[in-house]
C-alpha cells in the first residue's frame, strides 16, 4: 500500500484532525477548544497522509523558540498532533511522515525537533531522546507545613479573574523564559490555551482561579488553580490542583505556594508538570508526604548537529570530537568538533580522532543540561574514547537550573 504524504490544504482540516480526534480515543471536546485547535494549525507546516480520499495519518510542527543554557532563544519545530489510523497501523504511514517532516525542517533551517510522547517506546528509532523530566506531587496539606524565606509576608495577594489578568501574567512568564532552559517563548494565540476551562473537563472541580501576587506595586507572580470540596468522616478534604505558577523571585514564590497550601476546606495539593529543582521540596516540613514522582517530558532532536551545538553556551570550557550516528538523518553522520564555553561555542566537521561515541538521541537527551553524558555512558549508550573525555564533555553541557518544559503542545 501506498499513501500520499502531503502539506495539509484549508479545506481538509475537519477530515485531518477527525483522524487526530479518532487516535485519540475521542474524547469530548468543546467547540471553543477545537476553534482554538483549528486557528494554532500552521496548514504550510502539517502534513496529512491519504489513501486515496481518506485521511489515515497526521503530524503538525509549530513555531517554536525555545530556550537552550546560556540563555538564547533558538528556532525550533514544535513536533505535535501526530496519529495513524488503527487501520493504517504497521505499514509505514507514520516513517512516511517524519521523514518528511525531518526533510522539511531542515529544510527550513531550524535545528531543533521537540515534542511530547504519548507513548514513549515511538520515537526513539527517529533520533528523539529523552531532554527534560517533570514533577508531580500530592501534598498532604493538613500534615506538611511550609517554612517560607523572608520578605514572603511583603508579598500581597489578590484574586483576579483569569482572562483580565492575562497580560500581567503573560508578561512574568516572559521574564522567566530565557533563565531556564526547555522553556517557550509565547507565541501568538498560545496565552488563550492556558485559559481554556470548559465545564465538562472539571471533574467537579470549580471554574479556573487566579490569584496575583504584587510587591512594591509590580506584579511579580501568579497561580491558576481550581478547587474541589470534598467531605469525609472527619469532616473535610477538598483538593486543590494546580493549573500553573510562575514567580520573579523567592518570596513571591513562597507566597504563592503558602497561600495553596492554605486555603479553606482543602486538604490535598494536586501539582503536575513542574521544575524537578523546583523551590518547594525545600521548604516543606515532610517531603514523603509530598509524593513526589519524575516523568518523562520534552523529547529533543538535533535536525542539524553542528548549527544546534553551536547555539548554546557550556558551563565549562571544553573541546570535544564526537562520532554520532544517524541513520535517519544521515547528514549528521560523522565527526564533529565541539569547542565552546559560558561565552559561545562552534561546532563543525573535523576528521580528528573522535573522543565520544554516541547517537544524535543522546546528544538530544544532554542538549539542555538536565540529562548528564555520564549518566547515558553509564547506561552504554555513550562510549569514550579518548581518557577523561566523558568528565570533560558531561560537565559543560551540565545547567545551573533544571530545564523544564513549561506546557504541552
Amino acid at each position: 500500500m501506498t499513501t500520499d504524504v502531503r502539506v495539509l490544504r484549508q479545506n481538509e482540516w475537519g477530515d485531518w484532525y477527525g483522524n487526530l480526534f479518532r487516535a485519540f480515543a475521542g474524547a469530548e471536546e468543546s467547540a471553543e477548544e477545537r476553534a482554538l485547535s483549528k486557528e494554532l494549525t500552521d496548514f504550510g507546516r502539517s502534513l496529512g497522509a491519504w489513501d486515496e480520499k481518506v485521511c489515515v495519518g497526521t503530524a503538525g510542527a509549530y513555531r517554536f523558540h525555545l530556550t537552550v543554557p546560556g540563555g538564547a532563544s533558538v528556532p525550533t519545530a514544535g513536533i505535535t498532533m501526530v496519529s495513524v489510523a488503527a487501520t493504517h497501523r504497521r505499514r509505514g504511514v507514520l516513517t512516511s511522515m517524519m521523514r518528511r517532516q525531518l526533510d522539511d525542517i531542515r529544510d527550513w533551517g531550524e535545528s531543533l525537533a521537540v515534542l511530547t510522547a504519548s507513548e514513549p517506546a515511538i520515537y526513539g528509532r527517529f533520533g528523539y531522546g529523552v531532554g527534560t523530566l517533570q514533577l508531580r506531587a500530592e501534598i498532604d496539606t493538613s500534615r506538611v507545613q511550609l517554612s517560607v524565606p523572608p520578605g514572603t509576608d511583603d508579598v500581597r495577594l489578590r484574586y483576579a479573574a483569569p482572562a483580565d489578568a492575562l497580560d500581567a501574567c503573560e508578561a512574568v512568564y516572559a521574564r522567566l523564559v530565557p533563565g531556564r532552559p526547555g522553556m517557550l517563548a509565547r507565541q501568538p494565540g498560545w496565552e488563550r490555551v492556558a485559559l481554556l476551562d470548559p465545564p465538562g473537563e472539571r471533574d467537579g472541580a470549580s471554574a479556573l482561579q487566579c490569584v496575583v501576587a504584587e510587591r512594591d506595586g509590580e506584579i511579580t507572580g501568579y497561580a491558576r488553580f481550581r478547587t474541589r470540596l470534598g467531605w469525609g468522616v472527619t469532616g473535610h478534604n477538598g483538593t486543590v490542583t494546580l493549573s500553573e505558577l510562575a514567580a520573579l523571585d523567592p518570596a513571591t514564590d513562597a507566597a504563592l505556594w503558602r497561600f495553596l497550601f492554605g486555603i479553606d476546606l482543602t486538604t490535598t495539593l494536586t501539582v503536575r508538570g513542574r521544575p524537578v529543582d523546583e523551590a518547594w521540596q525545600h521548604l516543606v516540613s515532610d517531603i514523603r508526604r509530598c509524593g513526589p514522582q519524575l516523568r518523562d517530558a520534552l523529547y529533543v532532536r538535533l535536525v542539524d548537529v553542528g548549527a544546534a551545538l553551536q547555539a548554546r553556551t557550556y558551563q565549562a570550557p571544553v573541546d570535544v570530537v564526537f562520532e554520532v550516528t544517524d541513520a535517519f538523518c544521515p547528514w549528521n553522520e560523522g565527526r564533529w568538533r565541539l569547542m565552546g564555553d559560558a561565552k559561545g561555542a562552534s561546532c563543525a566537521r573535523t576528521t580528528d580522532a573522535a573522543d565520544l561515541a554516541l547517537s544524535v538521541r543522546e546528544l538530544g537527551s544532554a542538549y539542555l543540561g538536565g540529562v548528564s553524558l555520564t549518566a547515558l555512558a553509564a547506561a552504554g549508550r555513550v562510549r569514550e574514547l579518548r581518557q577523561g573525555a566523558l568528565a570533560e564533555a558531561s560537565l559543560a553541557f551540565g545547567s545551573a537550573v533544571a530545564p523544564w518544559l513549561p506546557h504541552g503542545f
